[in-house]
């Protein structure tokens, strides 16, 4: 009996010390703020102070040919693009009067490709890599970023400003930049 009445104050003891030492899962709250985007604000190059929407954008990366998802034909006036974390710049292309060209064959679709006024632009940036918790392990943040547009001959942004000197991306509620067109 004594034998038993042991066994089964250790094998308590055992159970509370495992229900102790439980802790709650770690699980990274969709509000805590991540890797932030940067954030550009398009203004008319006529009126500087008047927001102007860009017609018909396509937002597609350079070298990997994928178009930006939300960026496939739309009207907008601010464009938020992901950075790279693992390299030091990130290039785009920003197609507006965005249409598709069916190489002028209607019937097969296999040779259409996106067209209309293309600027390439390179966001070029320091990264630094910033501890937000346990459950949401670091977060990467941009310092010292520039934006530049490739020149051609038909440039549909004009003219590009950042909102601060040695502007930095570290969060996702503030504009970074403002283009005119």
């Amino acid at each position: 009996m004594k034998k038993t009445n042991l066994l089964f104050i250790l094998l308590i003891i055992s159970g509370i010390g495992m229900t102790t030492s439980c802790e709650r899962d770690d699980i990274c709250p969709e509000s805590t703020p991540t890797t932030p985007s940067l954030i550009i604000d398009a203004y008319d190059i006529d009126d500087q102070d008047s927001k102007k929407s860009i017609s018909k954008l396509l937002v597609g990366g350079i070298g990997n040919d994928a178009v930006l998802s939300g960026y496939t034909i739309v009207s907008t006036t601010q464009i938020v693009l992901p950075l790279k974390t693992d390299a030091d710049s990130t290039e785009y292309a920003l197609i507006k009067d965005t249409f598709v060209n069916d190489n002028g064959t209607t019937d097969d679709t296999s040779d259409d490709y996106y067209d209309g006024n293309i600027d390439i632009v390179t966001i070029t940036y320091t990264r630094e890599e910033v501890y937000v918790s346990r459950a949401c392990g670091y977060k990467t943040i941009y310092k010292n970023v520039t934006f530049t547009v490739e020149p051609d001959s038909d440039n549909w942004i004009k003219s590009r400003q950042p909102l601060n000197e040695n502007q930095s991306v570290e969060d996702e509620t503030e504009t970074h930049f403002n283009i005119f067109h």
